[in-house]
Protein backbone atom coordinates (compact mmCIF):
# COMPACT_ATOMS: atom_id res chain seq x y z
CA UNK A 1 0.00 0.00 0.00
CA UNK A 2 0.94 3.42 -0.51
CA UNK A 3 0.52 6.63 1.82
CA UNK A 4 1.91 9.73 2.51
CA UNK A 5 3.31 11.36 5.45
CA UNK A 6 3.20 15.40 6.06
CA UNK A 7 6.35 15.75 9.08
CA UNK A 8 8.09 18.80 10.31
CA UNK A 9 10.75 19.04 7.04
CA UNK A 10 7.60 18.43 4.27
CA UNK A 11 5.53 15.30 2.76
CA UNK A 12 7.29 12.04 1.65
CA UNK A 13 5.85 8.95 0.81
CA UNK A 14 5.53 5.41 2.10
CA UNK A 15 5.19 2.30 0.09
CA UNK A 16 4.68 -1.26 2.80
CA UNK A 17 3.20 -4.25 2.22
CA UNK A 18 -0.41 -4.85 3.89
CA UNK A 19 0.73 -7.52 5.99
CA UNK A 20 3.63 -5.75 7.67
CA UNK A 21 2.76 -4.26 11.02
CA UNK A 22 1.84 -1.08 12.59
CA UNK A 23 5.43 -1.25 14.22
CA UNK A 24 7.12 -1.60 10.86
CA UNK A 25 4.94 1.36 9.95
CA UNK A 26 6.15 3.56 12.72
CA UNK A 27 9.62 2.48 11.67
CA UNK A 28 9.53 3.90 8.79
CA UNK A 29 7.39 7.13 9.14
CA UNK A 30 10.39 7.80 11.52
CA UNK A 31 12.94 6.83 9.04
CA UNK A 32 11.10 9.31 6.24
CA UNK A 33 10.45 11.70 8.62
CA UNK A 34 13.32 12.06 10.82
CA UNK A 35 11.30 11.99 13.80
CA UNK A 36 11.68 9.19 16.35
CA UNK A 37 9.01 9.97 18.71
CA UNK A 38 5.24 11.41 17.61
CA UNK A 39 1.30 11.72 17.23
CA UNK A 40 -0.74 11.17 13.92
CA UNK A 41 -3.85 12.72 12.60
CA UNK A 42 -5.61 11.51 9.55
CA UNK A 43 -8.04 12.89 7.17
CA UNK A 44 -9.70 16.19 6.87
CA UNK A 45 -10.78 17.71 9.07
CA UNK A 46 -7.83 16.07 10.93
CA UNK A 47 -8.70 13.89 13.27
CA UNK A 48 -6.34 11.73 16.17
CA UNK A 49 -5.33 8.96 15.11
CA UNK A 50 -5.25 6.92 18.53
CA UNK A 51 -1.38 5.60 18.11
CA UNK A 52 -1.03 4.57 21.74
CA UNK A 53 -3.76 1.98 21.84
CA UNK A 54 -2.81 -0.16 18.64
CA UNK A 55 -0.64 -3.25 19.46
CA UNK A 56 2.91 -3.05 17.48
CA UNK A 57 2.07 -6.39 16.20
CA UNK A 58 -0.70 -5.60 14.75
CA UNK A 59 -1.05 -6.18 11.05
CA UNK A 60 -1.35 -2.96 8.84
CA UNK A 61 -4.57 -4.94 6.91
CA UNK A 62 -6.55 -4.91 10.00
CA UNK A 63 -6.53 -1.49 11.66
CA UNK A 64 -9.86 0.07 11.77
CA UNK A 65 -8.48 3.05 10.19
CA UNK A 66 -7.80 2.20 5.61
CA UNK A 67 -4.25 3.57 4.83
CA UNK A 68 -4.38 3.35 1.54
CA UNK A 69 -3.91 6.41 -0.25
CA UNK A 70 -4.19 8.27 3.02
CA UNK A 71 -2.20 11.03 3.87
CA UNK A 72 -1.10 11.27 7.76
CA UNK A 73 0.61 14.25 9.84
CA UNK A 74 3.12 13.80 12.32
CA UNK A 75 3.01 15.86 14.92
CA UNK A 76 6.74 15.42 16.91
CA UNK A 77 5.88 14.32 20.64
CA UNK A 78 9.58 16.52 21.58
CA UNK A 79 11.57 18.08 18.61
CA UNK A 80 15.47 18.74 20.06
CA UNK A 81 16.49 21.93 18.15
CA UNK A 82 19.73 21.46 16.32
CA UNK A 83 21.68 24.18 17.66
CA UNK A 84 24.55 24.03 15.47
CA UNK A 85 22.11 24.81 12.14
CA UNK A 86 23.02 27.63 10.45
CA UNK A 87 21.84 30.60 11.25
CA UNK A 88 19.16 31.34 8.77
CA UNK A 89 17.71 28.19 9.18
CA UNK A 90 18.09 28.03 12.96
CA UNK A 91 15.52 29.04 15.18
CA UNK A 92 15.39 29.05 18.97
CA UNK A 93 13.79 25.23 20.43
CA UNK A 94 10.66 27.42 21.32
CA UNK A 95 10.12 28.50 17.24
CA UNK A 96 10.81 25.20 16.02
CA UNK A 97 7.84 23.77 17.83
CA UNK A 98 5.87 26.67 16.95
CA UNK A 99 7.04 25.38 12.71
CA UNK A 100 5.66 21.85 13.66
CA UNK A 101 2.62 23.49 14.76
CA UNK A 102 1.80 25.41 11.59
CA UNK A 103 2.75 21.87 9.76
CA UNK A 104 0.74 19.89 11.86
CA UNK A 105 -2.36 22.36 11.97
CA UNK A 106 -1.92 24.84 8.89
CA UNK A 107 -3.76 28.05 8.97
CA UNK A 108 -6.37 29.06 6.33
CA UNK A 109 -7.76 32.00 5.35
CA UNK A 110 -10.51 31.79 2.43
CA UNK A 111 -10.22 33.80 -0.61
CA UNK A 112 -13.32 34.25 -2.39
CA UNK A 113 -12.79 35.73 -5.47
CA UNK A 114 -9.94 33.80 -6.24
CA UNK A 115 -11.61 30.74 -5.83
CA UNK A 116 -9.86 29.20 -2.76
CA UNK A 117 -8.09 29.42 0.50
CA UNK A 118 -4.66 30.92 1.11
CA UNK A 119 -2.30 28.87 2.97
CA UNK A 120 1.32 28.75 4.12
CA UNK A 121 4.01 26.60 2.33
CA UNK A 122 6.53 26.18 4.74
CA UNK A 123 10.20 25.56 3.57
CA UNK A 124 12.23 23.22 4.90
CA UNK A 125 14.36 25.16 7.63
CA UNK A 126 17.83 25.44 5.61
CA UNK A 127 19.70 28.31 4.42
CA UNK A 128 18.28 28.37 1.38
CA UNK A 129 14.45 28.76 2.54
CA UNK A 130 14.42 32.37 0.67
CA UNK A 131 15.53 30.64 -2.45
CA UNK A 132 13.20 27.74 -2.12
CA UNK A 133 10.17 29.90 -2.06
CA UNK A 134 10.37 32.05 -4.62
CA UNK A 135 11.71 29.48 -6.76
CA UNK A 136 8.38 27.31 -5.87
CA UNK A 137 6.21 30.33 -7.17
CA UNK A 138 8.47 31.69 -9.91
CA UNK A 139 9.86 28.63 -11.52
CA UNK A 140 7.37 25.97 -10.05
CA UNK A 141 9.85 24.16 -7.90
CA UNK A 142 11.51 24.87 -4.44
CA UNK A 143 14.29 22.22 -5.12
CA UNK A 144 15.52 22.40 -8.59
CA UNK A 145 15.35 26.57 -9.11
CA UNK A 146 17.34 27.25 -6.03
CA UNK A 147 20.81 27.28 -7.33
CA UNK A 148 19.47 29.16 -10.84
CA UNK A 149 18.70 32.01 -8.65
CA UNK A 150 21.81 32.17 -6.79
CA UNK A 151 23.39 32.88 -10.52
CA UNK A 152 21.40 34.94 -11.11
CA UNK A 153 22.17 37.11 -8.08
CA UNK A 154 25.88 36.30 -8.42
CA UNK A 155 25.59 37.35 -12.52
CA UNK A 156 23.14 40.74 -11.92
CA UNK A 157 26.06 41.73 -9.22
CA UNK A 158 29.37 41.34 -11.51
CA UNK A 159 27.44 43.12 -14.40
CA UNK A 160 26.49 46.55 -12.67
CA UNK A 161 29.73 47.38 -10.47
CA UNK A 162 28.23 50.46 -10.27
CA UNK A 163 25.53 49.88 -8.55
CA UNK A 164 26.50 46.76 -6.40
CA UNK A 165 29.69 47.98 -4.74
CA UNK A 166 31.54 47.39 -1.50
CA UNK A 167 29.49 50.16 0.25
CA UNK A 168 26.00 48.29 -0.45
CA UNK A 169 27.26 44.77 -0.04
CA UNK A 170 29.67 45.46 2.77
CA UNK A 171 32.27 43.37 1.47
CA UNK A 172 33.81 42.95 -1.77
CA UNK A 173 31.64 42.37 -5.30
CA UNK A 174 33.58 39.41 -5.63
CA UNK A 175 33.86 37.85 -2.48
CA UNK A 176 30.00 38.37 -2.33
CA UNK A 177 28.91 36.26 -5.33
CA UNK A 178 31.04 33.88 -4.35
CA UNK A 179 29.45 33.56 -0.62
CA UNK A 180 25.76 33.75 -2.38
CA UNK A 181 26.87 30.35 -4.87
CA UNK A 182 27.35 28.35 -1.24
CA UNK A 183 23.95 26.62 -0.01
CA UNK A 184 24.45 27.78 3.24
CA UNK A 185 24.30 31.26 2.28
CA UNK A 186 21.11 33.09 2.96
CA UNK A 187 19.10 35.27 1.12
CA UNK A 188 17.64 38.88 1.81
CA UNK A 189 16.64 42.03 0.15
CA UNK A 190 19.44 42.43 -2.12
CA UNK A 191 18.92 39.20 -3.40
CA UNK A 192 15.04 39.99 -3.60
CA UNK A 193 15.35 43.45 -5.02
CA UNK A 194 17.77 41.70 -7.54
CA UNK A 195 15.14 38.00 -8.61
CA UNK A 196 11.87 40.66 -8.41
CA UNK A 197 13.57 42.42 -11.33
CA UNK A 198 14.78 39.15 -13.51
CA UNK A 199 11.63 38.16 -12.88
CA UNK A 200 9.57 41.05 -13.68
CA UNK A 201 7.49 40.55 -10.74
CA UNK A 202 6.56 42.25 -7.56
CA UNK A 203 7.44 40.41 -4.10
CA UNK A 204 5.80 41.22 -1.14
CA UNK A 205 7.02 40.02 1.94
CA UNK A 206 5.24 40.26 4.66
CA UNK A 207 6.80 40.18 8.44
CA UNK A 208 4.91 38.17 10.82
CA UNK A 209 6.48 39.95 13.78
CA UNK A 210 4.90 43.44 12.87
CA UNK A 211 3.12 42.72 9.78
CA UNK A 212 4.71 44.99 7.34
CA UNK A 213 4.78 44.46 4.07
CA UNK A 214 7.89 45.45 1.97
CA UNK A 215 7.54 45.68 -1.75
CA UNK A 216 10.46 44.57 -3.88
CA UNK A 217 10.08 45.78 -7.61
CA UNK A 218 6.54 47.67 -6.80
CA UNK A 219 3.97 48.55 -9.26
CA UNK A 220 4.74 45.29 -11.70
CA UNK A 221 1.73 43.29 -13.01
CA UNK A 222 1.78 39.93 -11.15
CA UNK A 223 2.96 39.62 -7.64
CA UNK A 224 4.12 36.99 -5.07
CA UNK A 225 4.08 36.81 -1.48
CA UNK A 226 6.54 35.48 1.00
CA UNK A 227 6.09 35.33 4.77
CA UNK A 228 9.36 36.22 6.67
CA UNK A 229 9.29 35.20 10.51
CA UNK A 230 12.46 36.68 11.45
CA UNK A 231 15.18 33.67 10.20
CA UNK A 232 13.11 32.15 7.90
CA UNK A 233 11.05 32.29 4.79
CA UNK A 234 7.94 30.64 3.38
CA UNK A 235 5.25 31.54 0.65
CA UNK A 236 1.62 32.15 0.53
CA UNK A 237 -0.56 30.10 -1.73
CA UNK A 238 -4.16 29.80 -2.66
CA UNK A 239 -5.25 26.26 -2.74
CA UNK A 240 -8.73 25.25 -4.44
CA UNK A 241 -9.67 23.56 -0.80
CA UNK A 242 -8.38 23.26 2.32
CA UNK A 243 -6.20 20.23 2.53
CA UNK A 244 -5.28 20.09 -1.37
CA UNK A 245 -1.93 19.11 -2.02
CA UNK A 246 0.55 21.46 -3.30
CA UNK A 247 0.48 20.97 -6.86
CA UNK A 248 -2.35 22.77 -6.88
CA UNK A 249 -1.30 25.57 -5.67
CA UNK A 250 -1.29 29.02 -7.21
CA UNK A 251 1.75 31.45 -6.33
CA UNK A 252 1.15 34.17 -8.74
CA UNK A 253 -1.33 36.83 -8.80
CA UNK A 254 -2.23 38.85 -11.52
CA UNK A 255 -2.68 43.40 -9.70
CA UNK A 256 -4.98 45.29 -11.54
CA UNK A 257 -4.13 49.19 -10.92
CA UNK A 258 -6.22 52.31 -10.84
CA UNK A 259 -5.38 55.38 -9.58
CA UNK A 260 -4.60 54.93 -5.97
CA UNK A 261 -6.31 51.13 -5.94
CA UNK A 262 -5.01 48.04 -6.72
CA UNK A 263 -6.72 44.89 -6.71
CA UNK A 264 -5.20 41.30 -6.79
CA UNK A 265 -8.10 39.52 -6.12
CA UNK A 266 -7.81 39.41 -2.48
CA UNK A 267 -4.25 37.85 -2.08
CA UNK A 268 -2.20 40.29 -0.58
CA UNK A 269 -5.40 41.20 1.98
CA UNK A 270 -5.67 37.14 2.95
CA UNK A 271 -1.96 36.90 3.24
CA UNK A 272 -2.30 39.58 5.63
CA UNK A 273 -4.92 37.98 7.75
CA UNK A 274 -2.96 34.34 7.69
CA UNK A 275 0.46 36.47 8.89
CA UNK A 276 -2.15 37.36 11.77
CA UNK A 277 -2.73 34.37 12.88
CA UNK A 278 0.56 33.34 12.50
CA UNK A 279 1.57 36.49 14.90
CA UNK A 280 -1.07 34.76 17.85
CA UNK A 281 0.55 31.65 17.31
CA UNK A 282 4.46 33.62 17.78
CA UNK A 283 5.38 32.14 14.47
CA UNK A 284 8.36 34.57 14.11
CA UNK A 285 11.76 35.12 16.14
CA UNK A 286 12.63 38.29 17.43
CA UNK A 287 16.22 38.80 15.87
CA UNK A 288 16.98 41.97 17.70
CA UNK A 289 16.24 40.51 21.08
CA UNK A 290 17.83 36.45 20.82
CA UNK A 291 21.42 35.80 22.24
CA UNK A 292 23.64 34.17 19.82
CA UNK A 293 26.98 33.11 19.26
CA UNK A 294 29.27 31.80 16.47
CA UNK A 295 29.72 28.29 16.66
CA UNK A 296 33.75 28.53 14.66
CA UNK A 297 35.08 31.47 16.66
CA UNK A 298 32.96 31.39 19.80
CA UNK A 299 32.53 34.85 19.72
CA UNK A 300 28.74 36.15 20.90
CA UNK A 301 26.49 38.83 19.82
CA UNK A 302 22.69 39.61 20.24
CA UNK A 303 20.22 39.28 17.37
CA UNK A 304 20.69 38.52 13.60
CA UNK A 305 22.03 41.76 12.62
CA UNK A 306 25.12 41.30 14.51
CA UNK A 307 25.20 37.56 12.73
CA UNK A 308 25.08 38.75 9.40
CA UNK A 309 27.56 41.81 10.49
CA UNK A 310 30.09 38.90 11.95
CA UNK A 311 29.35 36.58 8.87
CA UNK A 312 30.52 39.31 6.65
CA UNK A 313 33.26 40.56 8.68
CA UNK A 314 35.01 36.91 9.17
CA UNK A 315 33.14 34.61 6.43
CA UNK A 316 31.67 32.46 9.23
CA UNK A 317 28.52 30.73 8.54
CA UNK A 318 27.08 28.58 11.54
CA UNK A 319 25.11 30.70 14.38
CA UNK A 320 23.65 28.72 18.02
CA UNK A 321 22.44 29.93 21.05
CA UNK A 322 24.64 30.55 23.79
CA UNK A 323 24.77 27.24 26.38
Amino acid sequence: MRLRVRGPQGTAQVTIDANATWSDLKHEISEKTGVPDFDLKYGYPPQPFNTESIDGAMKLADLPVKLEGEQLIVMPRNIQASLSSPMSGTKPPSEARKAGDVESEPPEVPVPMLEGVMALRVMPDDNSCMFRALSSAVLGSALDGMNELRSVVAQTIQAQPELYTKGMLEKEPSDYCRWIMREDSWGGGIELSILSQHFDIEICSINVQDLRVDKFNEGRPTRCILVYSGIHYDVCAVTPFAGAEPEFDRKVFDVIRTGDEEMDGGALEAARELCKILQGRHYYTDTHGFDIKCTQCGQAGKGQQWAVQHAKATGHGSFAEPD
